[in-house]
């Protein structure tokens, strides 16, 4: 089956709790060859972490395994092929990507926020389709962290891992991983939860200790 639809495949995603999130007709300068539409896919918020758990398998890398699992079968009906994020070197620019398909914009943290998801979203794999399909126009909006008083997701963090000049990646993973850091590593990153943008969409507490326990060297969980 060849996908009839964007809003058609976008039920089939929210079926495997994931997100459509938008797409572009890809250039000749993207270097996809044989790739006419690109199509992103996603999660957003908490409503996805019920069907990972469901389907998570002990593996290395259970998310993007689980994530491959569930849309292969998914582009083998609609005529796509899957790409990752993780697929490479060289890998794909999924920001950029990202930044054609919907009106995100990079925050200070060094993630893109999304006007309503703020920071709890994230962009999962990609259906590459060999053919011309019909795609939403992308809405516009402007980056909240334009005018965002105060910037408070710059001060939260305990150890001023992030400042205006980058991100201190060592001294994050150094205090989430040690005896004072169980707020960060139960709870998730302080100074993504000190965003207003999008709180409503913030991750569960198991969904949080997850990726922190990703991030984190095992050497240094408790």
């Amino acid at each position: 089956m060849i996908v009839s639809s964007y809003a058609d495949l976008a039920a089939e995603l929210s079926a495997l709790g994931l997100i459509a999130r938008g797409g572009f007709a890809v250039r000749p300068e993207d270097g996809l060859d044989g790739v006419a539409t690109l199509v992103l896919v996603g999660n957003a918020g908490p409503a996805f972490w019920p069907a990972f758990a469901a389907g998570r398998r002990t593996e290395p890398d259970p998310l993007d395994a689980w994530v491959r699992r569930a849309l292969e079968p998914v582009a083998r009906r609609v005529g796509a092929r899957v790409a990752m994020p993780d697929d490479g070197p060289p890998y794909h620019p999924f920001q950029q990507w990202a930044m054609r398909a919907e009106p995100v914009h990079p925050a200070p943290l060094g993630l893109l926020i999304h006007p309503a998801y703020g920071l709890w979203h994230a962009y999962r794999a990609a259906l590459l389709f060999p053919t011309a399909i019909g795609l939403p126009e992308p809405p516009t909006a402007a980056g909240p962290c334009e005018t965002c008083v105060g910037r408070p997701c710059l001060s939260a963090c305990p150890v001023g891992a992030f400042d205006a000049s980058g991100y201190d990646v060592d001294a994050c993973r150094g205090h989430a991983g040690g005896p004072d850091g169980a707020a960060c590593r139960d709870g998730g990153c302080l100074a993504r939860h000190a965003c207003p943008v999008g709180r409503d969409y913030a991750y569960g507490p198991e969904q949080q200790a997850f990726h922190m326990a990703a991030f984190l060297p095992r050497s240094r969980q408790p």
